[in-house]
């Protein structure tokens, strides 16, 4: 009996030992020294790419915001034209506006999960088509895909920079700016294809509007 009582009791001690190791070592040394290793070779990506203008955190590079002047009295948000807009955000809420949910809300991120033949969809895609149409004053012929429909997130920062050019003229006429110098920032903020062939040229929406800010403070 007492051997048993002994043997069950070092055991018992063993394991408490294990598992006090195992917890610092797994749940206080590793994360420490991944902490420290994020922090001091990729401190930007670990910290969630943030994008600063002067000195304050504005957003991440990564995610799709809006930039809205209001809402009306549906309570739906009102796009601020003195800005380009990003693509449309489909989400998995129901907060619409301009035929698709466009509230890049962190917390339904997600595709529609509409088919290609969904009467939902097909409608959604006609109403902004001819929303993004009317506004910058364009043919719907010439409205590029990423203006009318969602990303697979629906949390997308960047757009097409044929959108963005889109966008220009309006946007310089908003802010009382010479459209020629707008046009630039859209080329000086068009990002070709990763290594020269994956993925498409595309202008990241926050960097492009803290650019156009700046461009405005110049101006004025």
């Amino acid at each position: 009996m007492n051997n048993s009582v002994s043997n069950t009791a070092r055991l018992i001690g063993a394991g408490l030992r294990a598992l006090l190791v195992l917890t610092v070592v797994c749940g206080v040394i590793y994360p420490l020294v991944v902490t420290g290793v994020a922090q001091a070779a990729f401190a930007g990506k670990a910290n969630g790419s943030e994008v600063s203008y002067r000195g304050k955190a504005v957003g991440s590079s990564l995610i799709g915001q809006r930039y809205d002047k209001g809402q009306d009295k549906a309570g739906n948000p009102i796009p601020d034209l003195k800005f380009f807009q990003p693509r449309p955000s489909a989400g998995l809420g129901s907060n619409k506006t301009n035929g698709v949910n466009t509230q890049y809300d962190l917390q339904v991120s997600g595709a529609s999960n509409l088919g290609a033949t969904n009467t939902d969809l097909i409608k959604a895609v006609r109403e902004r088509k001819e929303w993004v149409a009317t506004t910058y004053g364009v043919p719907e012929s010439k409205v590029p895909a990423d203006a009318v429909t969602s990303s697979g997130s629906g949390l997308d920062p960047d757009i097409s920079p044929e959108f963005a050019r889109l966008q220009a003229a309006r946007v310089a006429e908003e802010n009382h700016l010479p459209a020629g110098k707008v046009r630039q920032l859209v080329e000086d903020h068009t990002e070709g294809r990763a290594l020269g062939f994956m993925g498409e040229p595309r202008v990241n929406v926050l960097e492009l509007n803290i650019a156009l800010k700046e461009l405005v403070r110049s101006q004025g």
